[in-house]
């Protein structure tokens, strides 16, 4: 996939990412102002304060009004990039992962609320609870994969064969996008945060809740992988 197919404030972000590190960027320094940084990395006013407000929830850097922008912890290329190592670049980004799970778990998430059986709620409060020891042990590639289970089960709750259908065809794809935000361990326990609220939207049968709480899981999964997804505005 080219630059040009990925959403303006991702691109934007990791260039600022790489401005940092390139450019040798540490702790307090301040960037150049936010007009200046548009006109050097060729994007929109709006599209940069997205990806400042993305960078400053990873802890990046630190937007202080009247003042400027600060970075507050340096830049590893060689991790920060760890999506640009993405084994499946033939078949789709992980933007585009990003993207589906957005729009279909959302989706299913609301759906299973008024559909999930006893069982299946069952196996996912056992599913959480499990994420939460693995967690705190520090094995994110169990983790990883309960996180799988949980979307899982959610599919199958949900009743819809065709979506069931496209997380096992493509469960490699899904279990890949799903292990990228442990890249930032000291954030790991986010995933099992939303995961809980998620539960709770579902055991209440609040299927706008549910949906809502899982659109924003996505979201915050592929923030805390570096990648901004573009979501439709809502009015």
């Amino acid at each position: 996939m080219n630059s040009i197919s990925r959403a303006v404030p991702e691109v934007a972000l990791q260039a600022i990412r790489k401005l940092i590190a390139e450019q040798g960027f540490g702790p307090g320094d301040v960037l150049p102002s936010q007009r200046d940084l548009a006109l050097q990395l060729g994007v929109s006013r709006a599209s940069l304060r997205e990806a400042l407000s993305s960078l400053s929830a990873l802890g990046v850097i630190s937007v202080q009004p009247g003042k400027g922008v600060f970075v507050q912890s340096p830049i590893d290329l060689s991790r920060s990039e760890s999506a640009g190592s993405w084994p499946f670049a033939a078949q789709a980004s992980p933007v585009d992962i990003f993207q589906l799970r957005y729009a279909l778990e959302g989706f299913a998430a609301g759906l299973a609320a008024v559909t999930l059986t006893a069982d299946e709620l069952d196996a996912l409060e056992d599913n959480v609870e499990a994420m939460r020891k693995k967690l705190r042990d520090e094995d994110f590639d169990a983790a990883a994969r309960l996180d799988f289970e949980f979307h899982r089960i959610l599919l199958l709750a949900s009743g819809n064969q065709a979506m069931l259908s496209i997380l096992s065809t493509r469960a490699e794809l899904f279990l890949e996008s799903q292990k990228l935000p442990f890249i930032r361990p000291e954030r790991a326990m986010e995933t099992w945060q939303e995961h809980r609220k998620i539960l709770r939207a579902l055991t209440r049968r609040a299927s706008g809740a549910a949906q809502k709480s899982m659109q924003e899981h996505v979201r915050n999964a592929a923030l805390r992988t570096g990648i901004v997804i573009a979501t439709p505005a809502t009015s």
